[in-house]
This record gives structure tokens, C-alpha cells and sequence, in this order.
């Protein structure tokens, strides 16, 4: 038996070798490296499989992000709502674009953002609402959607981590304005590099966000706003269209090794990942909470367990957002949340006796 890793991406490529590679093949034979056929048919299958009305491909998921701030307008002095206890990318880029992050504070049970406390927070200077649908687990949506609603402030959904994911039947990234998807290759769906995409039911947003994705261009050499240079390359797009039928079963692979996580945690002192009620929960991330983390990461690392910290210190106390929050703000539940996560190897292609390591490992910890 081989090391164990977090995500074992070479185990997934050789289950699905000669789909992947003929699909590259195709691309190398044409050379249409750039917007390829290829590109229009990934679009088009990903809007089907969202149900949703347009998909525009970009570089990168923090792209997706920054292209959506951008369709909307949001620029200096703007404020969007979002959480702390995200990766750095949700923030980064509207902070690029000079608006200013507003954080709420997250419900410890699912780590995504506490839909409560948001309206508290909403000026008249807040020009969108991102809920990050975090480790796989959906956000809270119906209350959060009611709000913005009777506010009129547009919702952006972070969708990176939670690719088929569903909220009360619904799929995670449809529910708001647009939804920003990752295809980093860890991912729930990966590609061979970095992706991206923007899923949105809004023509007027689908046609802005392509615009601005491409230099703000639609025909060459004429620029109609100004853009930036974002496109998911052909041989991605390719990869992602030969793994997007099996997308499905990848997230069932990922819940069948949470369920078996869940059954062996239940009566122990780390505490397992709390389910909402009404969703599928598709576990970008098996992540568990210790009061004694570091001595939980000792015994792990004695037993060759792998483990990852999805995320060490929340964006309000990061130094380079020093100069977006006052001095002294404090989040108490995403500072706990940091202090104790510790994310477990998960990944579809876990076997059992890999699965049956990783629990013998901390059930003989406590």
C-alpha cells in the first residue's frame, strides 16, 4: 500500500485515462488552444447540469469572483457582506477593485456565514451579499435570498468548494445572481490546471461577464468596458467535459467516505461535521474540530495520516486586510473554528482500508 494522501489526483486521472486523453488528443490535433470547440460544448453541458440559463468559463475560480464584482459595478467605497472563515480569494478580489469587505460572523455547526446576523450589517453602501457555501455544505439560502430580495441587493454565491451540492433541491451557485465556480484540480470537479466559471440565469449579467472576461471586447480590437484577460483555455475545457458525466458519482464517492467518517466519530471527543437538515452536503472538505489540535496533528503525524487546516486565521486578521477592519474586530466563532479545524483525507477513489486507517488513527487519539 502507497502513502496515503489527501487527494490522490493521479488515482482519478487513470480511472478515467482514455476518455481524458483522447479529449486532449482531439484538442492537440485541432491546435484550437484557445476558444475551441471544445470550450462552447463544456459550457453548454455545465448549464445543463446546473439547469441554468449561461455558463461563461474564465481562468481561474478567484476570476470567477473578481468578473462577477465587476458585472456589478462594484467598485470604491462599495461594501460587500461576506464571511471571515473563507479562502483568501472570496475577499482578495473586491479588495483589488477598492471596495471594502463587511463580515459576519459563522455558525459554528456548518462554518458557513450566520444568515442571522447579516442585516445588521447591510448600509447603504452594500452592494452584494456573498454567501461561501464552504467545505461542500450549502448556506442557509431562503432566508439570506428573502432579505437581499426585499433589499434589493444582488447575491453572489461562492460556489468553489460545493460543485453540486443542493439547498432544498436546488443547486448550490443558481439561487443567486451568479455563481462563481473553482476547477482547481482538487476539486470536486478539477481540471489540469486552474478554471473557473460564472453561472448565472441573467443574459444581461452572462453577456457582461463574457465581455469583461475577454479584455471587455466582443469583437476584435473594440473595447466596450474595460476587462481583463480570463479565459479557460481549450485543453481544460476538454478535461473538465470528458469528468463532468461522472460528477455525480465523484460526490457520491465523497459522501460515501464522509458517512463512514461520521459513523466512527459520532461518540468521540473531536467533533464531526454537522449536516443541515434539506442538503446535500458533497464535502469539498472532511473537516473535524479538536480543542487540542496540535496534539491531535502529532498523533496523526505518528500514524502517517495526512491532514490540512482549512483555514488557519480568518481574513479579518490577516495582514493584508489589516486596513479593512477596525482595529480590535473580533469574530469569535470563526477564531475558534480556526484555532480547532483539522481537515481528514477524502477523496471518490478512497478505499476502504484507507478510510479504515485514517478513523483507527483518531479514534485511538479520543
Amino acid at each position: 500500500m502507497g502513502s496515503l494522501k489527501m487527494v490522490d489526483l493521479h488515482r482519478q486521472y487513470v480511472a478515467h485515462k482514455p476518455a481524458i486523453d483522447e479529449a486532449i488528443a482531439a484538442v492537440l490535433q485541432t491546435t484550437g488552444f484557445i476558444r475551441g470547440a471544445q470550450l462552447g460544448a463544456f459550457e453548454e453541458a455545465l448549464a445543463a447540469y446546473h439547469g441554468a440559463a449561461h455558463v461563461v468559463t474564465c481562468g481561474s475560480g478567484t476570476d470567477a469572483l473578481q468578473i462577477a464584482y465587476m458585472a456589478l459595478g462594484i467598485g470604491p467605497g462599495d461594501e460587500v457582506i461576506t464571511t471571515p472563515f473563507t479562502f483568501v480569494a472570496t475577499v482578495e478580489a473586491l479588495v483589488l477593485l477598492g471596495a471594502r469587505p463587511v463580515y459576519v460572523d459563522i455558525d459554528l455547526r456548518t462554518y458557513n456565514i450566520d444568515v442571522a446576523q447579516i442585516e445588521a450589517r447591510i448600509t447603504d453602501r452594500t452592494k452584494a451579499i456573498v454567501p461561501v457555501h464552504l467545505y461542500g455544505q450549502p448556506v442557509d439560502m431562503d432566508p439570506l435570498l428573502a432579505l437581499a430580495n426585499s433589499r434589493g441587493i444582488p447575491v453572489i454565491e461562492d460556489n468553489a468548494q460545493a460543485i453540486g451540492a443542493r439547498y432544498r433541491g436546488r443547486m448550490t451557485g443558481t439561487m443567486g445572481s451568479m455563481g462563481c465556480l473553482s476547477f482547481f484540480p482538487a476539486k470536486n470537479l478539477g481540471c489540469f490546471g486552474d478554471g473557473g466559471a460564472i453561472v448565472t440565469n441573467d443574459a444581461k449579467l452572462a453577456q457582461q461577464c463574457r465581455l469583461i472576461a475577454n479584455h471587455g471586447s466582443q469583437k476584435r480590437y473594440f473595447h466596450e468596458v474595460i476587462g481583463i484577460n480570463s479565459r479557460l483555455d481549450t485543453l481544460q475545457a476538454a478535461v473538465l467535459l470528458a469528468k463532468l458525466p461522472h460528477l455525480e458519482a465523484f460526490n457520491d464517492g465523497r459522501i460515501r467516505v464522509a458517512k463512514m467518517y461520521d459513523e466512527a466519530f459520532a461518540n468521540l471527543s473531536v467533533v464531526a461535521p454537522w449536516v443541515s437538515p434539506d442538503v446535500r452536503h458533497v464535502y469539498q472538505q472532511y473537516s473535524i474540530r479538536c480543542d487540542r489540535r496540535d496534539v491531535l496533528m502529532q498523533h496523526l503525524d505518528a500514524a502517517s495520516i495526512p491532514y490540512a487546516i482549512h483555514y488557519p486565521r480568518p481574513l479579518h486578521l490577516q495582514p493584508a486586510f489589516a486596513s479593512q477592519v477596525p482595529s480590535g474586530t473580533r469574530f469569535p466563532n470563526a477564531e475558534l473554528a480556526a484555532a480547532e479545524i483539522l481537515s481528514l483525507p477524502l477523496f471518490p477513489e478512497m478505499t476502504d482500508d484507507e478510510i479504515n486507517q485514517v478513523i483507527a488513527a483518531v479514534t485511538s487519539f479520543g
